[in-house]
Parts: structure tokens; C-alpha cells; sequence
């Protein structure tokens, strides 16, 4: 039984976690790198006007020099237009600092203060760039008027410097404005201190159709090919089902949209709108979100599009705090969304304490040894109704293999014999998996948290280990989990034969080659798991288990008994013939 068990592991493990290096090999996953932009080409530049270059420190300052005056004959509308020239403006909180253009009223650059990129050197960068359409850009069904309102330079006004604690909160108004056409369209955004929300407002005038705000392309995706497949790409909740899916080419969904999303394992970029019934996710290209995420509501001057955009990590306080179950995210299931209700339900409460035990070690590493130990005292119960029983299993082994020779050709005899073996010594064959079985979703639940939350990301430990989200740059905890697992198998009770145990010892080999790819978060939990188990062994051999469980005579008991039948024997071939018939009548 043990050893099926084993394989069962062996096998279950194998194919979860080759999964992704299979999907890689087939050129299904995500490449490791950034995709390269690819998209309408730019035009060249004028050299009668100097190209636009982002001033990061500016506020509602004009960045370019004049353009050439417009020739009214050939394009009457722009001299109308609310702004002459391009400009950025610049909205710096504690935690963001994004710079807008007023050419379509669109996000240029949107960078996190309080994260850095792996090489710690910069911020994180949640705007790729390119030609596409950014944030917030505006899209209309009528040709004409989608160049204008996508295209056209907007008037800024603005109420606000840097936000912070004495100024919470501004408004940055875009307003475009074309004669002939009556066209108008204003854009009112509100960011606030200490919030990654921004809320926004669109009102239109003249416009023939409804107007779509866009998300923009891979805003939001940050990391490609970080972790498993699936972590990378579009997410949308409507009519409260949480729905993921790459297209090919384009996907619609109608309903109650509550919100789309684009994210990576870490960061998300959303858009909450108020009231929206069509969400559409487009894929342009091999593995490029081309047009991002848009919304189609209609707008008018009386009923303006009201919506929100999120623009910053999966930390799971931050998104359930929003109400719109964005924190569902964070998949704390298995590899996918909704797989495993269980886990998901042991997983959010386990994570609650972690971070509560962090508010007081400030370090996730401690963390994650308390959090283990507290696990393993929990299961102290259940370990040792497995552990005895284990033990029972290997004290009447050899009573099991004289019945397996005995009954080797009759199966049915078999089993019948094994059953009363089992009944009379009160043993449970499956005993000591159960138990096992009953911990699996916390242990999947403590692996979903320290893979996948961002409160690992960089968090450092001690010595060498200095982000615990990433895998051990020297490989000691993989080695020293390797190693622990050798004396885990060599104290533990088993009923295998020496060449199956010897056998088994490919199974610490194959744990430690798999995990020196893993986040040390995880090496550590499972190496601190390990530790204890061994600790625990001990003591119970020590304490507990001193005596077999099913007792044998003594020695002298023995000695005494086969005294007594030898004498009994003796007695019996004393016996004269005639004495013999007559007990043998008498036992008649």
C-alpha cells in the first residue's frame, strides 16, 4: 500500500509541475521576454518640430516646441482644437508616478514607487509603450471621429500639484472641442493620495455612436514568463463568474461587467466601470495583447461614462478593500481559477495569519518557519494516529508475507485471511494515509501562498537569501531539504524490502532537482516541515513507541512454554497403548 502511495506522489508531482516545462517545450507558455510592440508604424518625425520627450518631474508644463501652424484650408477643425502643442502632465503620489499626454487624453507612463524591478535599479513600469493606443483612450465606431477623439490634442486643466496627506485628492480635466462637426468631448480624471484608484469621467457631444474606453496594450503585464501558465493575461468578472481566456483573434463577452483586467503574477491593471453590459479582449500577433481591454456604454451629455482604473499589485487587503472581488485574482485554488474550492477555503484564512505573525517578525522568512510549526503542532493528531499505525503495519508484516507464500495461488483466500489478520490486530492498512490525505489541502494552500502573493516578492530572509520569491542563488536550502528527506526515509516505519527502500532513495534525488528552481519561500517551508517531522520521529520512538504495540511473551515465557510442551510430549510417549486407547475414548 505504502508503496503505491509513493508512486501515486511521484507520479502526481511529475505531471503537475512538467506541466509548464512541457507547455514551454511545445511553445504554448509565454515567452520570457517582453513581446516587441508591434503596430500601426510612427510617422517620421518633422524636422521642424523636436519630438515630445516625458519630463518625469513636470506638471502641466508644455515639453515640445510649437508645431508648424496648421494650414486651415486643408484641416479646418484643428484650429478649434483645444491645444496647440503636446503636452505631459505629471501626477506624482506616495506610491505612483504617472505622466499623461493630452494628445487622445491617454496614459503614457504609469511607474510604482514602492516596488522595484528584479535588478532593483528601477521602478515597475506598468505601461509598455509603443504605438498602440494607451490607457484610457477613447474609441468610437465612426471613423472620422475615432481618429479625432483617439488622436486630437485635448486643453488641460488641472487643480492640483504633488498629492500627499494635506492634499488627498485632484481633478485633471482633458477637454477636446472641433468646429463644424460640434464634436466635444471631456475627460475629467481624480486621483487620490494613497490610492492606486483613479476615477474617471467622459462626457460627449456630437459623437454618432457610443464611445469604448480602452485599457491599453499589456497594461498591467509586467513579468512574462514568470511561474506557471496561465498567471499571464486578460481576466474579467461578468455576472459575478470570473471568466479567463487568451483569444486568438478577438473574444466578446456581454453582461454585468463588473470589471476586466490585465495581469501578471504580481501586478493587474483594471477598469471598474459603473455601468457596462460588453467587455472585449483583442490578441493581435503571436503573444501580444494588441488592443488591450475596452468597455462600450453609451455616453451623453446628460449620463457621462463613469468608470475607475486600477493600476498597481495583487496585494490581497488592496483588492478586496475595492468590494468588486478583484482579490479572486490571487488564485489561492491550485493552477487555475475555481479548481479546488477546498484549498481556496483553508488557504485565505492561512494566509490572514501569516501577515498577522508578520505585523511582529517583519520578516517573511520567520514568518514561514512560525507558521509551519503552528501547522505541524495542529496535525499532531492526525501524524500520530498515521505514525501508529504505520508501526502496527510493520510489526505484523511478516505474519502478512507467510500469508501471501501460504495463499500465493488462491487470491480470494487471500485477502479473506488478511482481513481477519487486520480484524484481529486491529489494524487499519489505509490508516496511515488517510491522515496524509486530510492534510493535502493545507499543504497545496501553503504552497498557492508563498507562490503566488506578492508580500514574498523581494521580502528577504537572512544571509545569502534576499528575496523569498525567487529561487536560492546558491541552492543550500534545496541540498538541505534533499538531505532531510534521506533521514526522514531512513527513521521512518516502512513494510518495504531493503531493494524497495533502496529503491525509494530516488525520491529525495528527484525532490531536490525540482526544487532548486523554487521560490526559497517554499524550500524553506518544506525543508522547516521536514525538521520538525524528524523531530517528531524522534520523540515518539523515544517516548511514545518504546515497546512494540502488540506485546509477545517474555523470553522466559517463551522458554517455559516450550519446556512445558516438550514435557507434555514426554508424557505422552510414556503413556502404555492401552492407557492411550483409553483417552482416545474418552476424548470421543
Amino acid at each position: 500500500m505504502e508503496k503505491r502511495v509513493v508512486i501515486f506522489l511521484i507520479l502526481s508531482l511529475a505531471i503537475i509541475l512538467g506541466y509548464d516545462y512541457l507547455l514551454k517545450q511545445f511553445g504554448l507558455a509565454p515567452q520570457p521576454s517582453r513581446p516587441a510592440q508591434t503596430g500601426k508604424p510612427q510617422a517620421a518625425p518633422d524636422p521642424a518640430v523636436p519630438a515630445v520627450q516625458p519630463d518625469p518631474v513636470s506638471s502641466g508644463k508644455t515639453v515640445s516646441a510649437p508645431t508648424k501652424p496648421p494650414a486651415t484650408a486643408e484641416s479646418p477643425k484643428t484650429a478649434s482644437q483645444g491645444a496647440a502643442t503636446e503636452q505631459l502632465e505629471t501626477v506624482e503620489t506616495d506610491l505612483y508616478r504617472a505622466v499623461l499626454t493630452n494628445r487622445g487624453a491617454e496614459i503614457q507612463s504609469w511607474e510604482l514607487l514602492r516596488f522595484t524591478a528584479q535588478d532593483r535599479t528601477k521602478g515597475i513600469q506598468l505601461h509598455p509603450g509603443g504605438s498602440f493606443p494607451g490607457p484610457l483612450a477613447l474609441h468610437t465606431s465612426n471613423p472620422p471621429d475615432d481618429k479625432e477623439v483617439r488622436e486630437g490634442l485635448y486643453r488641460v486643466e488641472r487643480d492640483f500639484g504633488r498629492l500627499d496627506a494635506e492634499h488627498p485628492a485632484g481633478h485633471l480635466t482633458f477637454t477636446y472641442a472641433a468646429s463644424g462637426s460640434g464634436l466635444r468631448v471631456t475627460k475629467r480624471l481624480t486621483f487620490h493620495h494613497d490610492s492606486y484608484l483613479v476615477d474617471v469621467a467622459v462626457t460627449t457631444k456630437g459623437l454618432a455612436g457610443p464611445v469604448n474606453v480602452g485599457l491599453g496594450t499589456n497594461f498591467g503585464i509586467v513579468e512574462w514568463g514568470e511561474g506557471f501558465i496561465g498567471l499571464i493575461g486578460p481576466a474579467m468578472l461578468i455576472d459575478d463568474k470570473l471568466e479567463k481566456e487568451t483569444p486568438e483573434g478577438e473574444v466578446e463577452r456581454k453582461g454585468a461587467v463588473r470589471w476586466v483586467a490585465l495581469q501578471d503574477k504580481y501586478f493587474i491593471g483594471v477598469l471598474i466601470p459603473a455601468n457596462a453590459t460588453t467587455a472585449v479582449v483583442k490578441k493581435h500577433g503571436d503573444k501580444l495583447f494588441s488592443s488591450g481591454v475596452w468597455f462600450e456604454q453609451p455616453a451623453s451629455p446628460d449620463t457621462p461614462l463613469t468608470l475607475q482604473l486600477y493600476a498597481g499589485p495583487k496585494e490581497y487587503g488592496t483588492l478586496k478593500s475595492l468590494n468588486v472581488n478583484l482579490e479572486d485574482t490571487i488564485d489561492f485554488g491550485w493552477f487555475i481559477y475555481g479548481s479546488w474550492g477546498i484549498v481556496k477555503a483553508v488557504a485565505k484564512p492561512l494566509f490572514t495569519v501569516m501577515r498577522f505573525i508578520n505585523t511582529y517578525t517583519h520578516n517573511y522568512g520567520f514568518t514561514i518557519v512560525i507558521v509551519t510549526i503552528l501547522v505541524k503542532l495542529l496535525f499532531v493528531p492526525l501524524q500520530y494516529k498515521s505514525y501508529k499505525s504505520m508501526k502496527d503495519m510493520q510489526l505484523i508484516q511478516p505474519k502478512v508475507v507467510a500469508l501471501q507464500s501460504k495463499y500465493k495461488d488462491d487470491r480470494e483466500r487471500l485477502n479473506r485471511e488478511l482481513i481477519k489478520l487486520y480484524r484481529d490486530h486491529k489494524v487499519n492498512p489505509v490508516g496511515g494515509c488517510l491522515p496524509m490525505l486530510l492534510q493535502m489541502p493545507v499543504f497545496v494552500a501553503l504552497f498557492n501562498i508563498l507562490y503566488m502573493t506578492i508580500d514574498l516578492r523581494q521580502a528577504p530572509f537572512i544571509l545569502w537569501i534576499s528575496d523569498l520569491s525567487v529561487q536560492d542563488p546558491y541552492y543550500v536550502l534545496p541540498v538541505l531539504m534533499g538531505v532531510s528527506m534521506v533521514v526522514q526515509q531512513k527513521i521512518m516505519p516502512t513494510t518495504m524490502d531493503p531493494t524497495q527502500a533502496k529503491v525509494m532513495l530516488i525520491l529525495p534525488a528527484f525532490m531536490t532537482l525540482l526544487f532548486l528552481t523554487f521560490p526559497s519561500g517554499l524550500v524553506l517551508y518544506w525543508l522547516t516541515n521536514n525538521v520538525l517531522t524528524i523531530g517528531q520521529q524522534f520523540v515518539t520512538d523515544r517516548y511514545i513507541f518504546k515497546r512494540p504495540t502488540f506485546t509477545t511473551p517474555p523470553p522466559e515465557s517463551q522458554d517455559a512454554a516450550s519446556d512445558g510442551q516438550k514435557s507434555s510430549g514426554k508424557r505422552k510417549r510414556d503413556k502404555a497403548p492401552d492407557q492411550e486407547e483409553t483417552d482416545s475414548r474418552i476424548e470421543t
